[in-house]
């Protein structure tokens, strides 16, 4: 009995103690928050990184909280922030944080309400900010090398490109119109080709292509430098449908009416045989000339091709004259005569080119004109030799002409 009412006497000591414990603790916990009650803000929903160049944006849902006043970023180990202040009602909070190095950064966002009070946080990882070091790592996007421009006769020309990286965004196209201003078109980059309607020949065209490191950046990084694109020739030939037979005193006759210079541009390219050919009738010793009428002025001359024929007589040193306007234009020496040049250029014709070949004459040879700006209607050719030693007899198979479209 005794021992029974020792440990019911143990019990009502231990539960008193127990009470008084709990009663301090509560005391306790109310002194360490000072007396007043946690409150959390409502916290902010998903966020969203947008890389830049050396400065980042940050997206993210906004809180439902309507006692919500501002948002804190908090980055550098929380030793920098950026406020963001509420204003009116958004789903969605924005803000852009500059100034940072190229590195991966940690962003921690609190949302606050006028009380001070803010959320838990909510934390971003890996957000990474590009500069410098990234760009260095661009390169243009590359052209196609098989072809990379084409020119049409109304002189516009087609850039082509390869298909580029995935997070190219465009290549920026510079280059000098025919009015002598800069120009600058985008090919976008989904586009293989660029279409330039105005391009000046002669001129430089240069292109830089952009790029985004993520789909979500904020920023375009450019390649470091423009790149040049292959010289553009725009080069057509001269319509021969329009030219005509020219005789001029002491021109060559043909050496029969099926074989007149007429021959040398029915359209042939390659060597041809009698009578598809012209084939002087050898009246006179060479130097010989002949002349013809190309139809309409052309203001830049570029190129002559010339084709033998497939045997014989084939000149492997002729010079190329043009003038613009036929008048008071013919000579009067024989065209072997030592004054006959001279005379010539008193006259108004220009020598265009002398064409020395190295081969037996047959093939067809294109050599760049001289006198490529001035502005030229009738051509005449003065053979001064033949390939085979021939001294007389003149044979070809045809002539080309060749001029810029794109001045």
């Amino acid at each position: 009995m005794k021992k029974l009412i020792l440990i019911l006497i143990g019990c009502a000591m231990l539960a008193t103690w127990y009470g008084c414990q709990k009663d301090n603790h509560a005391t306790d916990y109310k002194n360490f928050y000072n007396g007043h009650e946690i409150v959390y803000t409502g916290a902010v929903g998903l966020a969203i990184v947008q890389p830049g160049n050396l400065e980042i944006g940050l997206k993210w849902k906004a809180s439902s909280d309507p006692s919500i006043v501002k948002y804190v970023v908090y980055y550098n180990n929380k030793a920098d922030s950026q406020i963001v202040a509420v204003s009116g009602k958004t789903d969605t909070i924005r803000t852009v944080i500059k100034g940072l190095l190229e590195y991966t950064y940690t962003f921690t966002i609190y949302s606050y309400d006028a009380k001070g009070n803010k959320s838990i946080p909510y934390e971003v990882n890996n957000a990474k900010v590009y500069g410098p070091i990234y760009q260095s790592t661009l390169l243009n996007r590359a052209y196609n090398a098989t072809t990379p421009y084409t020119v049409d006769a109304k002189g516009n020309v087609t850039l082509n490109f390869i298909t580029p990286d995935t997070i190219n965004v465009g290549t920026k196209i510079k280059y000098t119109n025919r009015a002598g201003l800069v120009v600058t078109k985008v090919l976008s980059a989904d586009s293989s080709s660029i279409t330039i309607p105005d391009y000046k020949g002669g001129t430089a065209l240069t292109y830089n292509s952009g790029y985004i490191p993520q789909r979500t950046a904020i920023d375009t990084f450019y390649a470091a430098r423009y790149d040049t694109f292959p010289t553009i020739l725009g080069y057509a030939m001269c319509d021969k449908s329009l030219f005509k037979k020219l005789k001029l005193p002491n021109d060559m006759n043909p050496y029969e009416g099926d074989t007149d210079i007429d021959r040398l541009w029915d359209g042939y390219t390659t060597p041809q045989g009698y009578p598809q050919i012209f084939h002087s009738d050898g009246a006179h010793s060479l130097p010989q000339t002949l002349t013809f009428d190309m139809g309409k002025l052309y203001n830049k001359l570029t190129q002559v091709e010339e084709i033998g024929r497939n045997c014989c007589h084939n000149p492997d040193d002729f010079e190329v004259w043009g003038i613009a306007d036929i008048t008071n234009a013919a000579t009067t020496l024989q065209p072997n005569d030592a004054g006959w040049k001279a005379e010539a250029i008193s006259k108004g014709w220009k020598l265009l080119k002398e064409v020395k070949r190295t081969d037996d004459g047959q093939a067809p040879l294109k050599t760049d004109l001289d006198n490529v700006n001035a502005p030229i209607r009738y051509i005449r050719i003065r053979v001064i030799h033949n390939s085979d030693n021939e001294g007389s007899y003149t044979n070809m198979t045809q002539v080309s002409l060749f001029y810029d479209v794109l001045n």
